[in-house]
């Protein structure tokens, strides 16, 4: 059947400039790093998608070894593509990274010009596209030049492989510096993709305060802990969750270690009727230093639920200590 998107998808989804930039992302963002590999449901996965495009959600993030395995995310995703939203290419922000190990030797990791560019050549060729919206650099190289790696995001802008260019993973000191770099190549910094949860919060440090100086969105990744910060493991760990499988970030031992707080957020989420992963997405989304939120989604359901975030971004002081003090406990 043909996948024709709604007509009011556009009614109710907040969207908010990058930083000091003209392009707008949607509050919610959606993220292909799982449920979109070779491992999945590629019928699954569609459908996640046109659930999320008929909400609002214009943009669709990626990364070249995305899967498992590698690269098939985006293979699938291009699939996908092709297939139902070939008419609604303009209306998309898609985006891709590279930094992470993908292939066999010393050409497929980090951030040479080398790796970048014919890592996003090949990631192109994989989603069957002409170019990508945004391509990030997907972390700090500590052994390669950070000019190297920016004149090769300035490169991908320049031979019309992206419109824009974004950091991953940086700290503060080499945000500013990749910024200024980037500026005086004539190619600016649209956004930085952090990880940035209520459990993990080093962007409060000194980060935000440079993406604001410097005109940078914020993009958070990982903003629900893998699913930790929702009600997926509050009464112990389902068998097709995350944390049960073999691969991933979240590991039995994560879950275990953070119950506790996990139960108590969840408690005040009640309270604000919300759900806990609702409450931890607004939680975020209050920083007016962010763009977008980046969501994970296994199922339409997930999608639904993660856009109902909106209808309430609003704490009150004395909610705002509760869940300092929630986080604080041992």
């Amino acid at each position: 059947m043909t996948y024709i998107s709604k007509d009011n998808r556009y009614d109710t989804m907040k969207y908010n400039r990058c930083g000091k930039w003209g392009l707008k992302l949607p509050a919610v963002s959606l993220g292909l790093w799982h449920n979109f590999g070779d491992v999945d449901t590629i019928k699954n996965g569609r459908g996640i998608l046109h659930r999320a495009f008929d909400l609002g959600i214009t943009h669709f993030d990626l990364a070249n070894n995305y899967g498992p395995p590698y690269g098939s995310a985006e293979e699938n995703f291009g699939k996908i593509l092709k297939q139902d939203f070939s008419n609604y290419r303009d209306e998309l922000i898609i985006s891709s990274k590279a930094g992470y190990d993908m292939w066999p030797g010393p050409y497929g990791d980090w951030g040479s010009r080398k790796y970048l560019i014919a890592s996003l050549d090949q990631s192109l060729k994989r989603m069957g596209l002409d170019y990508v919206d945004i391509f990030y650099s997907h972390r700090p190289d500590p052994n390669t030049p950070l000019e190297e790696t920016m004149m090769a995001l300035d490169r991908a802008v320049r031979s019309g492989k992206a419109l824009y260019v974004g950091i991953s993973n940086y700290p503060a000191d080499k945000a500013k510096e990749a910024s200024r770099i980037l500026k005086e190549l004539g190619t600016p910094c649209l956004i930085h993709q952090p990880k940035y949860s209520m459990f993990v919060r080093w962007v409060e440090d000194e980060l935000l305060d440079v993406l604001e100086e410097e005109g940078i969105g914020c993009i958070p990744f990982s903003p629900l802990a893998q699913g930790l910060l929702s009600d997926k493991y509050l009464n112990g760990i389902p068998e097709d969750s995350r944390a049960a499988k073999s691969w991933g970030f979240l590991h039995e031992s994560d879950v275990n270690s953070a119950i506790g707080k996990v139960q108590k957020l969840n408690e005040l989420a009640l309270q604000r009727e919300q759900s806990l992963a609702q409450m931890a997405l607004a939680w975020i989304l209050k920083d007016k230093r962010i763009t977008s939120v980046l969501i994970g989604a296994s199922s339409v359901k997930q999608i639904n639920d993660n856009v109902e975030t909106l209808k309430n971004l609003a704490f009150s002081d004395e909610e705002l200590i509760l869940i300092e003090e929630i986080l604080s406990l041992d």
